[in-house]
């Protein structure tokens, strides 16, 4: 079988069974790392809010990855305008299980586990030889496995979550001589304490520090410091909670703030049997250490994807031999002098651009640049699919023209007016708060930078965006 000519779907059951003819349920279950989270120090967190309604809509990007013969897990029926809307692109449409009555608050893998109709639903999925493949792997979706019967197309929760882990990330780099920042990783108080002083020697030469949650996600749980008090105020805090705690563990990175270029994310598939498939590297769009989107193709030379394909190489043979497989996702760098840092940080899930494969595949070709990314949006009411598709217009992709803006999830768009109704969620003077996902695709940079400004305006014009 030659892989090339398989789809990403398709790669990816060849690369967890060993055949592409296995159907999978997809299960979007977003920012898996708060559950990860759960019971260990790390940094102080946010609790629930109107955003985290949007991220636990962001399960309708599993539409845009499941093949004709799966099915996937959404919180809501999707708009049917959504659904024509991608019919006619020619993506292939999954079977679609929908929780009786989802939370905004809850991923929606615990809606599901509330709902006993879809959990006799995917049992009878199970029977049909399904496998249950989520966005990443906690307690609750081995639950989920647990009682519908649905074999997990994953590595177990403790597995995944020791991998995921920032320490974890520091440690397989170093034992793999991978250059990375300098930098300690923390597990216990003892550690923290020599990990300050280290830095406060650095802040006095005039550098800067970040402290990173060790399960931290999209900009949450890191903090920049540039000034001992600030430091020592941290190192205070943890250690009183560890007192109050009884318990040393700490559970932070600690680094040095370096200058970078640009911010990477590449992915690699690893196998049952071991073997490692580069899958892509993208240029990720960050503010303020918080996920925006990703220029595609990345501005590498040949030479510096080389350098992250044989990263990915050593590291997926490293995961392999602790147990994991599937997919993987690092972030990395490249610092000002083209020097590439190849792990910031191992993902034990999904990412973002693993959702956005097989449109690329399909619609982003040779000689063509995309920008996958998501405006803001504040809206007076629900905005069904049709109407922001006739409000965008002509600026919506074309597949005879190979150009426009493709939209991935219409979900986000109206996340928080249901946030308000049944989660107590705060609804702003102006109206609710949403996000519109897409690739913006056009034959050159220049292009592809005039339609986003173009979107963004349209959206503001006709929106309120």
């Amino acid at each position: 079988m030659d892989v090339r000519t398989l789809n990403a779907n398709a790669r990816l059951k060849l690369a967890l069974f060993g055949t592409p003819d296995v159907p999978l349920v997809l299960l979007g279950n977003f920012e898996v790392e708060d559950k990860w989270a759960h019971g260990e120090p790390g940094l102080p967190r946010v609790s629930f809010s109107g955003g985290a309604a949007i991220v636990n809509r962001m399960e309708e990007f599993a539409l845009t990855l499941a093949g004709a013969g799966d099915a996937v897990v959404l919180k809501q029926a999707p708009d049917p305008g959504f659904l024509a809307y991608l019919d006619g692109l020619g993506l292939p449409l999954p079977r679609i299980c929908v929780a009786g009555a989802q939370d905004p608050g809850r991923t929606v893998t615990e809606d599901a586990l509330a709902d006993e109709g879809l959990r006799r639903e995917l049992g009878e999925l199970a029977a049909r030889g399904f496998h249950l493949a989520p966005h990443g792997v906690s307690g609750l979706e081995q639950r989920l496995a647990e009682e519908t019967g649905l074999p997990l197309a994953a590595p177990s929760a403790s597995v995944c979550k020791a991998v995921n882990s920032k320490l974890y990330s520091r440690a397989v780099a170093e034992a793999e001589g991978l250059r990375q920042s300098a930098g300690w990783a923390c597990a216990r108080l003892p550690e923290l304490t020599r990990a300050a002083t280290w830095a406060s020697g650095l802040l006095a030469a005039g550098g800067t520090v970040v402290v990173k949650d060790a399960f931290g996600v999209s900009g949450k749980g890191i903090v920049v410091i540039d000034d001992q008090r600030r430091l020592d105020q941290l190192v205070r805090m943890i250690g009183r909670r560890a007192e109050r705690a009884g318990d040393d563990r700490v559970g932070v990175v600690v680094e040095e703030w370096v200058a970078k270029r640009a911010d990477l994310n590449y992915q690699f598939t690893i196998a049952r049997d071991g073997g490692v498939r580069f899958d892509f590297v993208k240029e990720a769009i960050t503010e303020g250490g918080v996920h925006k989107g990703h220029r595609i193709p990345a501005r590498l030379t040949p030479g510096q994807v080389a350098e992250l394909e044989e990263a990915a190489q050593r590291l997926g043979r490293r995961l392999h031999a602790d147990g994991y497989f599937g997919v993987a996702g690092v972030d990395a760098l490249v610092e000002p002098d083209g020097r590439i840092q190849p792990v910031i940080e191992i993902n034990a899930r999904n990412n973002m651009s693993t959702y956005q494969a097989q449109l690329q595949e399909r619609f982003v070709g040779a000689g063509t640049v995309a920008l996958a990314r998501h405006y803001p949006l504040r809206l007076a009411a629900p905005l069904p699919f049709d109407a922001l598709r006739a409000g965008l217009g002509d600026l919506l992709f074309d597949p005879a023209a190979g150009a426009g803006f493709l939209v991935n999830n219409h979900a986000t768009v109206n996340a928080t007016v249901n946030a308000t109704v049944n989660a107590g969620a705060t609804r702003t003077r102006d109206g609710f708060d949403g996000r519109l996902y897409g690739l913006v695709v056009a034959g050159t940079q220049e292009r592809m930078e005039a339609l986003d400004h173009a979107v963004a305006e349209r959206l503001k014009g006709v929106f309120g965006a």
